[in-house]
């Protein structure tokens, strides 16, 4: 009977106790919203979160699991090391177990550097400098030679060694850089329009300056100009000589007095440079915002043409193609160039080139060009991007995280990236992805559903299991999972047209097109096709134009949506008028401000070698206010009371009752119109996801006095059941009187519009032409084009 069972062994070997760990377990996941989540996700396998916006998903995916391997990662260097890296704490949760190098994919978009290229961004220019400076002909040096973030060096003179006997050794530098004197490798060179800062038919005593805040009695601005003794006060400022006018436009700094005191003097041109031009546009006050924006103009630089690079490198050529030539190419036709090269003296070189442009050309990246700036990606152009490099990598058993790598694709795209994803899976890596469209969603191993709702309605576990089980359940996702919109029985009729002639922005080839107004108007195309350009580059952003786009919004964890709508600055009031105090007491960045975290509400520890940490603060527990603040009451409730409210709670306690406060009542009601009423007031900004930032900004919006609204894919980050509520809101504008443009992937949207305008057929230089005008209906019926035939299959025609 041994012997049997020994052999029974030797036939089935137990598993090795090393292979058991095919799980990673999260236990009592608390940070943010999570209310003690624990959750099992099997290892090597494709891993999708759902949920509403605002249920926990990133909390769990990128602020607890993809958070601690970064920590215990940072750990394994030693503390010398660890003093250079960024500081983590730990995320607030009882156990972790069975975490593997995690790298985070994120939808953060790339700095917006004018000298951060997607060429820069990716290993694609370092390798095309290398490249050149062997094969380039004329040779006019080293890699560097070719960059245009490397400005070229001489330096001589005369160095003493500080040896045993000291030497004076003559010595001379040269470094040989590629960049652009002229625009100093930005590749356009900035202009101030004279005509926006003064009126040249009046003199200054007649009030020529246009410039916001400088009124004719403040001697710091304009008095400094007028009793300068540079120019003459009462002339028209078109009659200043030649002299005078260099005087004030481009004067050196120079002690005056003015009214008996000593200012300092200086030409209008540097003044408006340092007082304006220096400081970050997006912190500006509107009005301010806008003067900058017409004042500057940007033009191409003259001397390098926008290529950014000197002529030395514009002049060194591979096959009669310098790398300006190779970094203008759309990513493609430079792949089939680079494939066309053959030089054995450089094959490593040439094969890791040609991978890196295949890589773009396979992520559906292939209408990119590497001179792109960085800063004009999208959410998820950027995110894509960041994929390129992990795409050829060796490395595996790593868990990968995306943040909805679906954002910006168009539904044909999309069958793409769900093979992108398999194919990481397949080379026995983790892949979590947090995603809301139920085309990736189905390709899932594993689903894991957060909610039920959001904010502190949400943070809980409401089903895991397979994708035909979240199907079946009984959660928000699953009943919404096969929701399909149908075309619209009748659509709104124009009351007018918006006329775009002969538009060239980027890839658009002279497009002649009529955008009705007064109607739902949905643009659409494949990535690349040119919707942005039109609607953003050729739409005049002036008067009536209010534009919502996707780019960040600019504040610190001090900023919050009561900071950020406005909606402070009445409740503020309210409180001072209440109590007979002034309003800065009301502000935890001013006067009221807990002394001990100065508002912060949290302590920062900066432990040097070790990851810091953030703790509420013991004085005020972390209710950002001193004691004495919080005795002042409005409607019974203290300023921290009200900024822990919700949108929700906020709009019924200053609806009516003590605390009645139409100012304030308005702006919640635009905030829960954009589907944020589970955001507390006080929540910073830096906890915000990027869809509800975009709302954030929208609810901001809808108070001005636009006529026609500019939204870029409002759907971002929406889940299944809100996409319904942002429709109603869409219609309530159009109804309202509004014209309402959106840039859209969404089928849902697509089939709830009037009218849609479709660019094509392709991306790139296969893109940039109108390919069909008309009602979703006549689209759908048509399937003329690639947006046709998905929209058609969506709704099932």
């Amino acid at each position: 009977m041994a012997m049997a069972k020994r052999a029974d062994d030797a036939r089935s070997p137990a598993q090795h106790v090393g292979d058991s760990h095919d799980l990673i377990r999260v236990h009592g996941a608390r940070v943010n919203n999570l209310k003690d989540v624990s959750v099992d996700i099997p290892k090597r396998r494709l891993t999708v979160f759902t949920g509403v916006s605002g249920s926990g998903k990133s909390s769990l995916v990128f602020g607890t699991i993809a958070a601690e391997s970064q920590r215990l990662i940072n750990e394994t260097y030693s503390s010398f090391v660890q003093g250079f890296m960024p500081t983590l704490a730990r995320p607030e949760v009882d156990v972790l177990e069975g975490l593997t190098t995690a790298i985070s994919v994120d939808q953060q978009r790339m700095g917006s550097d004018p000298r951060s290229t997607v060429g820069t961004a990716t290993d694609a220019n370092a390798m095309l400098r290398i490249l050149f400076s062997r094969l380039g002909k004329p040779h006019i040096g080293p890699p560097s030679a070719y960059s245009f973030n490397t400005a070229s060096v001489r330096a001589s003179g005369a160095i003493t060694v500080e040896r045993g006997d000291k030497k004076t050794v003559k010595a001379t530098f040269n470094k040989t850089g590629g960049m652009c004197t002229r625009c100093e490798g930005r590749g356009s060179v900035s202009d101030i329009d004279l005509t926006q800062l003064y009126d040249d038919s009046k003199s200054l005593s007649e009030g020529a300056f246009t410039i916001p805040g400088w009124k004719s009695d403040s001697q710091w601005t304009v008095q400094v100009y007028a009793q300068s003794g540079f120019v003459d006060p009462d002339k028209p400022i078109r009659k200043y000589t030649k002299k005078e006018l260099q005087d004030f436009l481009y004067g050196e700094p120079v002690k005056v007095k003015v009214n008996g005191v000593n200012l300092t003097y200086e030409g209008l041109i540097p003044k408006i440079q340092k007082s304006f031009l220096s400081k970050d546009k997006e912190a500006m006050q509107p009005h301010i915002r806008a003067f900058v924006e017409r004042a500057v103009t940007f033009t191409t630089c003259p001397e390098c043409d926008g290529t950014r690079l000197s002529e030395g490198a514009r002049s060194s050529k591979i096959q009669r193609i310098s790398i300006a030539d190779a970094c203008a190419m759309e990513i493609r036709d430079l792949a089939t160039w680079v494939a066309g090269l053959d030089e054995p003296s450089a094959a490593p070189l040439l094969t890791a080139l040609r991978q890196t442009l295949d890589s773009f050309v396979e992520i559906g990246l292939g209408y990119l060009s590497l001179d792109r700036p960085a800063g004009t990606l999208s959410g998820g152009e950027a995110q894509r991007v960041k994929m390129i490099r992990h795409l050829g990598s060796a490395l595996t058993d790593v868990t990968y995280v995306f943040d909805e790598p679906t954002i910006g694709l168009h539904p044909h795209d999309i069958e793409r990236m769900n093979s992108l994803l398999l194919r990481l899976r397949d080379k026995g890596n983790t892949v979590l992805v947090v995603e809301h469209k139920p085309e990736t969603i189905v390709i899932a191993d594993h689903v894991v559903d957060l909610g039920p709702g959001a904010g502190s309605g949400g943070g809980t576990i409401c089903f895991e299991g397979t994708v035909e089980g979240l199907r079946a359940g009984d959660t928000i996702t699953g009943r919404h999972f096969d929701d399909r919109a149908t075309v619209k029985e009748s659509v709104r009729k124009a009351t007018g047209a918006m006329e775009i002639r002969g538009a060239t922005a980027n890839n658009l080839r002279k497009v002649d097109v009529d955008i009705p107004l007064g109607v739902l108007v949905a643009v659409t195309g494949v990535a690349g096709s040119g919707k942005s350009s039109l609607v953003h580059g050729s739409i005049p952003a002036g008067e009536g134009v209010v534009s919502v786009d996707q780019s960040p919004i600019r504040g610190s964890r001090r900023s919050n949506p009561a900071t950020y709508t406005g909606l402070l600055d009445p409740i503020r009031k309210a409180f001072a008028k209440e109590n007979g105090v002034k309003p800065a007491l009301f502000s935890a960045n001013s006067e009221g401000a807990c002394p001990a975290c100065n508002g912060a509400g949290v302590i920062y520890m900066d432990l040097a070698m070790m990851a810091g940490v953030a703790t509420p603060c013991e004085d005020c527990e972390g209710k950002r206010f001193q004691p004495a603040v919080l005795e002042y009451k409005l409607g019974g409730r203290d300023i921290s009371e009200v900024l822990a409210m919700s949108v929700a709670e906020a709009e019924e306690f200053f609806g009516g009752g003590e605390a009645h406060l139409p100012a304030a009542h308005r702006i919640l009601d635009r905030l829960a119109d954009v589907g944020l009423g589970y955001l507390s007031l006080g929540q910073p900004l830096t906890t915000l996801s990027g869809g509800e930032r975009q709302r954030l900004k929208l609810a901001t919006h809808m108070g001005d006095k636009g006529g026609v609204y500019v939204l870029d894919e409002p759907t971002t980050g929406l889940h299944l059941a809100d996409v319904e509520q942002l429709l109603g809101l869409l219609d309530r504008l159009v109804d309202s009187g509004k014209s309402v443009i959106v840039v859209e992937h969404h089928q849902a949207v697509m089939a709830h519009a009037d009218w849609i305008i479709d660019l094509g057929p392709g991306a790139g230089h296969d893109g940039g032409k109108v390919v069909f005008e008309g009602t979703p209906a006549d689209l759908v019926e048509s399937r003329a084009t690639l947006t046709g035939e998905h929209l058609a299959a969506y709704v099932g025609g």
